[in-house]
């Protein structure tokens, strides 16, 4: 499956939604690598609310990113963004 196909139905989800802009979740999991912990929070804005959060045995690191979209697009241009960022799932 591609990254098009992959978040088409989140796209036709979020367009739906007229009451843009909007706070958004984002959730990846990434290795617990500081390098990429760092790619990922870096394509965010100095506005946006992160969490991590360790994984039990401490490989993984989950990463919550709220920031306000201004559309659907805009989410998933940020996941496109994301993906090229070796390792990391979006959730």
């Amino acid at each position: 499956m591609t990254f098009d196909e992959q978040f088409k139905n989140l796209y036709e989800k979020l367009s739906k939604d007229k009451n843009w802009p909007q706070v958004y979740m984002f959730k990846f999991i990434i290795t617990a690598d500081n390098k990429k912990i760092a790619q990922v929070e870096a394509k965010f804005s100095d506005e946006a609310i992160i969490h991590q959060k360790e994984s039990s045995g401490g490989k993984y690191m989950s990463i919550t990113v709220k920031e306000v979209m201004l559309n659907a697009e805009a989410v998933i241009e940020k996941y496109r963004e994301i993906s090229h960022i070796e390792g990391v799932m979006s959730l």
